[in-house]
């Protein structure tokens, strides 16, 4: 069984193309105009195990935040449009992911909705090419459209390149958990009989 899914987002803002299947070998191809960002996805495909192609334009000149939203939501619309009924999965699961000094936590539960609980704190307002608050925003944008509840907490860090990446990373990894298909009888692993409504 395979589990994929392609997006296209096309505003006046941005032109997102993305595709992912969950079932990968962490084959990342990634250009979206914001050197930090392509590093940040990149860590999403490889330690969560999926095959992501993410290729975006978008207003650059105005300035990151349209792209970096509209990335979070297409591949957040990816995630559930791979996920499917979401019957069998492990659904919760959470991974602690250090980076030197950082440490981040990452809690999700693909519930079918979506909620977020982010604190990290960075000391600068840009990474590279980045602005640190669109980070927070991005985790945002991908689970409001990925349908599922994330908590992302900072446990130690003050390099943000750090205390960022282990947040991908973190995420990543307790994606990769909660995706797997653990009941092969196909039970929806909830009392309402569903997560998708």
């Amino acid at each position: 069984m395979v589990r994929e899914a392609t997006v296209e987002r096309q505003t006046k803002e941005t032109k997102i193309d993305v595709a992912l299947r969950l079932e990968g070998r962490s084959r990342v191809d990634v250009s979206t105009g914001i050197g930090m960002l392509d590093h940040m996805i990149e860590q999403l495909g490889r330690h969560g195990g999926l095959d992501l192609k993410v290729h975006a334009q978008g207003d650059l000149h105005v300035d990151a935040h349209h792209t970096v939203e509209d990335i979070g939501l297409a591949l957040g619309k990816a995630l559930n449009d791979a996920l499917g009924d979401r019957a069998g999965i492990a659904r919760m699961a959470d991974r602690t992911v250090p980076l030197d000094e950082s440490l981040v936590h990452a809690a999700l539960d693909l519930s079918g909705r979506p909620y977020t609980a982010i604190d990290l704190r960075f000391s600068a307002g840009m990474a590279g090419e980045l602005p640190t608050p669109l980070v927070p925003h991005f985790f945002e944008s991908f689970a409001q459209e990925g349908r599922f509840a994330l908590h992302l907490r900072q446990l130690a860090g003050d390099n943000d390149h750090h205390i960022m990446e282990a947040a991908f990373k973190a995420t990543a990894r307790a994606l990769r958990d909660a995706v797997l298909i653990v009941d092969p009888a196909g039970v929806v692993p909830s009392t309402k009989g569903t997560l998708t409504a």
